[in-house]
C-alpha cells in the first residue's frame, strides 16, 4: 500500500509532542515524530511505500496537506493525535476525506486507548483507531487492509455496521531489537528539532526501551510491559545518526532509562570507546542511580538527567504508590550535581491528599535541592490510570479529555480547589525563579561547564518569556 504518515500542525502556533506518555502541547520543545519514523521503517520492511509529512516540526499549515495528498495519492493516511488537541488533529482525517473519501484514515493516541468508543464517535472521519503497541498494530493493520479485510486485526477500534468495535488487545512486541532503524530519511532534515531551547542541534529523541513495571497511580504507562533494546542496537542507531546527520545531542526518551544498570554500563563504555561526541540526556527514577553510575554516564556524554520527583511530601508519594522516599530524591539530585550533570525535576500538585502543608513541603524540597530546572504540573486524571478511577468515582461524571492540560487543573483535592492548584503551580515557579541561590548555582555550573553557555543564555530567555509573558501556559 501507499501510506502517508502525518504529524499534524502546531496547535494555535504552539508545538505539540505526540509521543506515548507525552501527548501534550509544549511551547519550548519541537521533537521529531519518532514513533512515525519507526512505523515508516516497519512498513517499508513489509514492502509498503511510505511518505511522511511532519507539519508540526516544520511549522506547516493544514493547507499544505492538500498538496501532499495530490502529489502522493496515498491509499491510507496514518496520523497521531492528543487529547487536548483532539479536534485540531482530527482535521487531518477530515481533510483527507474531503480530498478523497476512499482514502483510509487511521489515528494513533496512547492516552485515550481506554476510551475508544468515545473517540470514534467524536471522530467520524477516522476509520481506524490504533490503541496501543503501534509497533505491532500499525504494520498488521496495513497488511490486512492490503489484503482487503482488517476484521481480525488486534489492538484497534473500528466501525462495523454503524457500531464501534474494539478488537482484542495486541500482543506486545517481545524483541525490541527487531525494529529496523527509524526511517530518518523520510524527514527533510533534523534542523527544526530541540528540547527546552534551540541549542545543541542537530538533535533527536530515541526510544531505547518502552514500558515501565512501576505502578504510579497517575501515570499512563504504569505497569506496562518492559521492552528493551540492547546496547549494541542503540549504538548502531547513534552511529548512523552521527555519520549521516552529524548528530550532536540526543534524548533517550525511555520512561526509566537506568532500569537495567548493566545495560547502561555496557552502552556507556561502548560510547566512550567509540568517542562519538554526542551529548545526551535521559529520564529515570531517583532510586535507580548511584554516584558510580552517574560518573560513568557523564564520561560517556551524558549532560543531564530528569527525575520524576512528583512531591516533597512522603505522604503524597505513598498515596500514589511512587515507591520512593523523599531522601532518595534529594540524594539523586546531589549525586547528579556532584557528577556535573544538569538536573531536571518534575513535580505534580493535586495528587490525592494534597493540601497546603504538602505543597509547602514540595516548595521546601525545591529550595533545598535547587535542581537546574523544574516542571511544576497539576495532577491530570488520565483515562486508564488509577487516579482517573478515583477522581471519576468521586465526581460521578466523565471528564472532558479535551481539558486534560498539565498546566490548568480540572479537578481539585479534598482540601484544594483547581484554582488553588493553579496558584500553587505559580507559587512554585516563583519560588524557583526568584531564588538568588538558584541563579547562583546555575551561574556556577556554567562557569564550570562553559560549553553550556549558549544553552544557558537561551534558557534564561525562555524563562523570562514563559514566566512574564505567557504565565507558564502550554509549557512544562
Amino acid at each position: 500500500m501507499k501510506v502517508l504518515l502525518v504529524n499534524p500542525p502546531r496547535f494555535k502556533g504552539i508545538p505539540v509532542i505526540r509521543e506515548e506518555r507525552c501527548e501534550i502541547t509544549e511551547r519550548y520543545s519541537v521533537m521529531e515524530p519518532y514513533s512515525l519514523l519507526q512505523i515508516g521503517a516497519l512498513l517499508r520492511q513489509q514492502g509498503d511505500e511510505v511518505a511522511l509529512i511532519d507539519m508540526n516540526g516544520f511549522n506547516m499549515p493544514y493547507d499544505e496537506l492538500y498538496g501532499n495528498l495530490q502529489h502522493y495519492r496515498p491509499d491510507l493516511v496514518m496520523f497521531r493525535f492528543t487529547p487536548t488537541t483532539f479536534d485540531w488533529d482530527m482535521r487531518t482525517a477530515s481533510i483527507v476525506k474531503s480530498f478523497d473519501s476512499d482514502i483510509i484514515t487511521a489515528g494513533i493516541c496512547w492516552t485515550l486507548h481506554t476510551m475508544s468508543e468515545a473517540v470514534m464517535n467524536q471522530a467520524p472521519d477516522m476509520d481506524f483507531y490504533i490503541l496501543q503497541d503501534y509497533e505491532v498494530v500499525a504494520p498488521a493493520l496495513v497488511a490486512a487492509l492490503d489484503n482487503g479485510d482488517a476484521s481480525d486485526v488486534r489492538g484497534i477500534a473500528s466501525r462495523q455496521r454503524g457500531e464501534v468495535i474494539k478488537s482484542a488487545a495486541a500482543e506486545p512486541l517481545k524483541d525490541y531489537d527487531s525494529i529496523p532503524l527509524p526511517a530518518y530519511d523520510l524527514l527533510p532534515s533534523l534542523k527544526p528539532y530541540f528540547v527546552t531551547a534551540p541549542a545543541g542541534q542537530p538533535y533527536t529523541i530515541l526510544y531505547t526501551s518502552k514500558g515501565c513495571p512501576f505502578k504510579c497511580s497517575f501515570c499512563t504507562v504504569a505497569g506496562t510491559p518492559l521492552k528493551m533494546r540492547s546496547a549494541d542496537n542503540i549504538l548502531e542507531e547513534l552511529r548512523y545518526l552521527k555519520e549521516n546527520y552529524g548528530l550532536r545531542t540526543a534524548s533517550f526518551y525511555d520512561e526509566t532509562f537506568t532500569i537495567d544498570r548493566n545495560r547502561v554500563i555496557e552502552l556507556c563504555e561502548s560510547m566512550k570507546e567509540e568517542n562519538l561526541k554526542i551529548k545526551w540526556y535521559c529520564n529515570t527514577r531517583a532510586q535507580l542511580v548511584d554516584p558510580e553510575l552517574l560518573r560513568l554516564m557523564r564520561g560517556a556524554g551524558c549532560r543531564g538527567i530528569s527525575f520524576g520527583i512528583e512531591s516533597g511530601s512522603q505522604r503524597i508519594l505513598d498515596s500514589v504508590e511512587k515507591r520512593i522516599d523523599v531522601e532518595q530524591g534529594k540524594l539523586a539530585i546531589q549525586w547528579a550535581k556532584e557528577s556535573r550533570l544538569k538536573t531536571f525535576c518534575s513535580f505534580i500538585f493535586g495528587l490525592p491528599g494534597e493540601d497546603w502543608s504538602t505543597i509547602q513541603e514540595t516548595l521546601d524540597f525545591v529550595r533545598e535541592t535547587l535542581p537546574t530546572s523544574a516542571q511544576f504540573n497539576v495532577a491530570v486524571p488520565y483515562p486508564g490510570t488509577k487516579l482517573y478511577q478515583q477522581v471519576h468515582g468521586d465526581l460521578g461524571r466523565d471528564i472532558d479529555f479535551r481539558k486534560l492540560y498539565q498546566d490548568d487543573a480540572v479537578v481539585g483535592t479534598e482540601h484544594l480547589t483547581p484554582e488553588d492548584l493553579n496558584k500553587a503551580r505559580e507559587m512554585a515557579y516563583k519560588t524557583l525563579y526568584t531564588s538568588g541561590r538558584w541563579w547562583g548555582s546555575n551561574i556556577a555550573h556554567v562557569i564550570r561547564e562553559p560549553a553550556d553557555i549558549n544553552l544557558a543564555f537561551r534558557y534564561a530567555l525562555k524563562i523570562a518569556n514563559n514566566y512574564l509573558v505567557h504565565g507558564m501556559k502550554h509549557a512544562h
